[in-house]
C-alpha cells in the first residue's frame, strides 16, 4: 500500500474531541486504535525511506561522497516536509477509512460460596 502524503495536513491542527471519539463514545479506544494506525504508518515511512536510502548506500565513506550526495539529501528533505503518521491516522480514522473492531468480553464465571 502506497502511503498518501496529501492525505494530511502537514501543520498543527486542532481537533474536537467530539469528532475522535468513534462510533462507540469512547474517546480512549478512538486514540488507542489511532495510535496503533500511527505506529504501523511509522513503520511503513521508514521501511519506504530506508529502501530509498539504501541506493545511495557505499562500502567507503569518505567526506567527498557524503557532502556531494544531493540526490539522498533531496530524499532525506522529502520524507521529513511529509505530514506526520499520527496526523495521517488522525485523517484515516475521521473519514472512516480504519476498520477495527473490540471482541466481547467474556463471561467470568462466578464461583459459588462455600457454606
Amino acid at each position: 500500500m502506497k502511503l498518501n502524503p496529501n492525505a494530511a495536513s502537514s501543520s498543527i491542527i486542532t481537533r474536537n474531541v467530539a469528532d475522535i471519539t468513534g462510533e462507540n463514545g469512547n474517546v480512549y479506544e478512538a486514540i488507542a486504535v489511532i495510535s496503533k494506525r500511527a505506529n504501523q504508518l511509522s513503520v511503513k515511512l521508514k521501511e519506504e525511506l530506508n529502501d530509498r536510502l539504501a541506493e545511495f548506500a557505499s562500502t567507503v565513506d569518505n567526506l567527498e561522497e557524503v557532502f556531494e550526495n544531493r540526490e539522498q539529501i533531496e530524499v532525506s528533505k522529502q520524507y521529513e516536509r511529509m505530514p506526520k503518521p499520527t496526523s495521517l491516522a488522525i485523517e484515516e480514522f475521521l473519514q472512516g477509512k480504519i476498520y477495527y473492531s473490540t471482541p466481547e468480553p467474556e463471561e467470568i464465571p462466578v464461583p459459588r460460596e462455600l457454606f
